[in-house]
């Protein structure tokens, strides 16, 4: 039994976070409620990357980069769609807010 949050409340803690804070949190598309991975999208400016949750060998979450390198928003959004095509059970959430990975670590990690 893994006492990992399931991804609706982790994904709704995070949300009202960033929000609250100024911030923009937004669902680009809703996965499994229980266990359905996680794909974080951060916007920077005119620029976006992805961070993808993880299960690591210890058992405990990481947040890994995801996606294609320094190729634009265009690739990121091809990327996460082509990613929900293979894993309907994939989450995708986008934030645009100053130090966002911060609010992701505090919030679900």
């Amino acid at each position: 039994m893994s006492a990992r949050l399931p991804t609706h409340l982790a994904i709704g803690a995070l949300l009202r976070r960033v929000n609250d804070a100024g911030g923009l949190a937004v669902v680009r598309a809703r996965g499994e409620p229980q266990s359905g991975a996680l794909l974080i999208l951060i916007a920077e400016g005119r620029e976006m990357r992805a961070l993808e949750r993880m299960r690591g060998l210890d058992d405990l979450d990481l947040l890994i980069p995801a996606g294609p390198a320094a190729d634009g928003p265009a690739a990121i959004e091809e990327y996460w769609r082509n990613r929900r095509q293979r894993d309907p059970d994939l989450w995708v959430i986008e934030l645009d807010i100053p130090d966002a990975e911060r609010f992701v670590a505090e919030t679900i990690l």
